[in-house]
């Protein structure tokens, strides 16, 4: 019996998170070790599964351990690597590719590319290794000429999008070419978390051939919550960041790897990355049970976008309005008086970074079991981490939990970005009688709603992860 209810939950967990996150874009950056296990086929299998089920995956292929073999064979050597810890490098750490190199890390890039193209064709789902990279070269620095070494310029996203709605699988290897065709090493590091950043993914995976019991080399402070065995289930930035303070001299390669990808999964929250989950790719099942159950496989740097934004109080109100004065004046907003804020305070939420409020919205119930999304308003110096995207998110949530069954919103000036959170463009008429009362003909907004998904058969508790 117990085993039965065991399933059950299972069953329900599944469908809890492919509800939640059925259409997100997810990047897997994943490490060239990994293609060279016993269970690389499975992974692939896993990832043309969550392809065909309506997830939206990005690989990232990292190439550092081909390139270094396919130099060797062919008798270049290497003029080595910038320390990624010396200030005025750069964010990763980078290979010094020079002319003579270039083509063949641009052969190995590509080979590492393919075997993912293999694999994905032999459970049907289509693939593409594109060009979605605009790179630009490093230049001089500090009087060394890196020639062929390059850093991410522009992701293509609008092409990156159209591969996508395709239901088409992209790979980016880790050469960009700059607008006159010259191609660059990018590090794939760099790639992953501007893609990740350009389209706005939901989820960023750091696929590596370490085991999570990994970290066990590492100073953990003694706060930070461990599973049984030692291994790390869930971080903040700040806790990620607190671990990276330990551990300033890593002793062996082991550490420095396990590092670089604390590093790189914080720029990615930082950058407006959710959830970053570091599992190892040489586990069986490992992306499914990360992305699927509550526990999880590996370990997860989580930015908690919720956890920092909360019900709107009386005493916010100067900061609302100073939030939304700009949008107002320039008629992005319609404008609201203090008493009108004050009448609908309940439906007012706030996003707080460090007690400072950064950004506001609201979800007003106008029945019929539809809601509709107001007042978002960004601090325009935080526009960079996508606020506004996180509080239409929150608000979305407040709606389903709220058994609406839309939401819509009315803009003049803003159809772009509420096509691109998904919603659609519809007709005055598809409003509820009260709004269509209210409607402003003079102001002439667009109508655009979005559906949501039934409640989900089990809530969500605080303690679940993903």
């Amino acid at each position: 019996m117990n085993d039965a209810l065991s399933q059950v939950e299972l069953i329900r967990e599944v469908f809890h998170y492919q509800n939640r996150f059925e259409g997100s874009i997810m990047v897997f950056k994943i490490d060239f070790p990994v293609t060279e296990t016993p269970g690389f086929p499975g992974l692939v299998k896993d990832l043309a599964l969550l392809a065909k089920t309506g997830f939206k995956i990005i690989i990232v292929p990292g190439s550092k351990e081909n390139i270094d073999k396919v130099l060797k064979q062919h008798g270049i050597g290497s003029s080595g690597y910038y320390n990624e810890n010396e200030p005025s490098t750069h964010d990763f750490p980078i290979r010094i590719t020079t002319k003579q190199a270039i083509p063949y890390v641009e052969m190995a890039a590509f080979n590492a590319a393919s075997k993912f193209m293999t694999f994905l064709s032999g459970s049907r789902v289509e693939a593409v290794i594109g060009n979605f990279v605009r790179a630009r070269g490093l230049g001089v620095v500090n009087g060394i000429d890196t020639e062929h070494t390059g850093t991410v310029d522009k992701i293509y996203a609008d092409s990156l999008s159209r591969v996508l709605n395709l239901g088409m699988l992209p790979i980016l290897p880790c050469i960009g070419r700059s607008p006159s065709g010259k191609p660059y090493n990018v590090p794939s590091d760099g790639i992953a978390l501007a893609v990740s950043t350009a389209l706005g993914a939901k989820k960023l995976f750091i696929v590596t051939a370490q085991s999570n019991g990994g970290v066990k080399i590492l100073n953990i402070p003694k706060e930070i919550e461990k599973r049984q065995d030692g291994s790390l289930l869930r971080l903040t930035p700040a806790q990620t960041e607190a671990i990276i303070k330990e551990n300033p001299n890593p002793q062996g390669e082991a550490q420095a790897q396990k590092l670089r990808e604390f590093k790189l999964a914080v720029k990615a929250s930082k950058s407006g990355v959710h959830r970053v989950h570091i599992i190892d790719g040489s586990e069986e099942g490992a992306v499914l049970k990360e992305l699927f159950s509550n526990l999880g496989a590996g370990i997860m740097i989580n930015t908690d976008e919720y956890e920092s934004i909360r019900a709107f109080r009386s005493r916010d109100l100067p900061d609302i309005l100073r939030l939304m004065e700009p949008l107002m004046q320039t008629g992005s907003l319609i404008r609201r008086n203090p008493e009108q804020i004050q009448e609908k305070k309940a439906d007012y939420s706030v996003l707080e970074i460090d007690g400072s409020i950064r950004a506001c919205g609201a979800l007003h119930d106008w029945g019929e079991s539809q809601g509709e999304i107001a007042a978002v308003a960004t601090d325009p110096l935080y526009t960079q981490l996508g606020l506004g995207r996180q509080m239409v998110d929150y608000l979305i949530e407040k709606a389903k939990t709220n058994r609406m069954s839309h939401v819509f919103a009315l803009t003049t000036c803003t159809h772009d970005w509420f096509e691109s959170l998904g919603f659609k463009e519809t007709s005055v008429e598809s409003l509820p009688k009260q709004k269509r009362m209210a409607y402003d003909q003079n102001r002439n907004s667009k109508v655009y709603t979005l559906e949501l998904s039934p409640p989900d058969l089990k809530s969500k508790s605080s303690s679940d992860p993903k």
